[in-house]
């Protein structure tokens, strides 16, 4: 059960990266704010790897394993692109709608790693995925949400959900193609590896696109930093249960972000929830009951 511990972490930390980056959002923009996460996640990957290999006395995995590069160029580039999406979403929705429409991802991410990885889903583990679903959808579908800005912020969570999906699936492929005898080296090795790609990557688009905005981001190192530690902590320990268990495990417990969520959004963002979010939370919680006690 260590990797539903290591997700819980990541879902805690990604919940504080969100709510830092979409504070961000107002003052870089979406390319910006999406940049933060990389760019100052990177150094602290670098020292999370340092640390891995001294504690283990093991030297870094190899970078010439051919099958590694198609999936972390896969996980680094959807994840680039499900960050752009969900900032987008948060800037049109509340906080934790904005969460919402994204954590649809178990099902897609369930699909995508029986078709791509093989990885097999019980009959209970399928039922918790559709009740913790459920849950999200209950939240993030309103009756009288007809109205076209309210259909295009629908659009573009989803599309985040299936980036992200895409990225859980490119992730894990990664670290099971360095078949790296001790799982935490390999998966914080691919963290490295993609946060290099993806901070390089979105350094070279802003430097060419908008050099106004990475100066932007330097005059504000302090909360980018925050932003930039919650980032590489909560992605650290996705990669950490990726290693160990299939994706949609770890996606499908990755919805009690949605409860984190509902906390910042009373407390930070002074946002009041629903009935309708709070019968969405009790499905959440009880697909992930579902989950962890048929893992067990």
């Amino acid at each position: 059960m260590l990797w539903a511990v290591f997700t819980i972490i990541a879902a805690a930390a990604q919940t504080a990266r969100n709510a830092m980056q979409r504070e961000l959002t107002t003052k870089l923009g979406t390319a910006g704010a999406t940049h933060v996460r990389f760019l100052f996640g990177f150094p602290f990957a670098v020292l999370f790897l340092i640390g891995t290999m001294v504690v283990t006395k093991l030297p870094p995995p190899s970078l010439a394993t051919p099958t590694f590069w198609p999936w972390i160029v896969l996980g680094a580039l959807s994840q680039i692109i499900a960050t752009a999406l969900m900032l987008s979403v948060m800037n049109r929705r509340s906080f934790v709608a904005a969460t919402a429409y994204i954590k649809t991802e178990p099902v897609q991410v369930a699909i995508f790693g029986l078709v791509f990885l093989h990885d097999q889903i019980g009959a209970a583990a399928a039922v918790a995925i559709i009740v913790a679903t459920a849950g999200v959808l209950i939240m993030s579908i309103k009756p009288a949400a007809a109205d076209a800005a309210r259909l295009g912020s629908t659009l573009l969570g989803l599309g985040a959900g299936a980036m992200f999906a895409l990225s859980a699936i490119g992730y894990r492929g990664a670290i099971l193609a360095l078949a790296y005898p001790n799982f935490v080296v390999a998966a914080t090795f691919a963290l490295v590896v993609s946060l290099a790609m993806q901070a390089g990557t979105l350094t070279l688009f802003l430097a060419l696109r908008d050099p106004f905005v990475l100066r932007r981001i330097l005059r504000l190192w302090r909360p980018s930093m925050f932003a930039g530690f919650m980032g590489a902590l909560g992605s650290a320990f996705w990669f950490l249960a990726f290693a160990i268990t299939a994706a949609s495990n770890v996606r499908t417990l990755a919805t009690i972000e949605i409860l984190f969520a509902q906390g910042i959004s009373i407390i930070v963002f002074q946002q009041k929830p629903s009935i309708r979010d709070i019968c969405g939370s009790i499905f959440v919680v009880f697909g992930v009951i579902m989950l962890i006690h048929n893992a067990h």
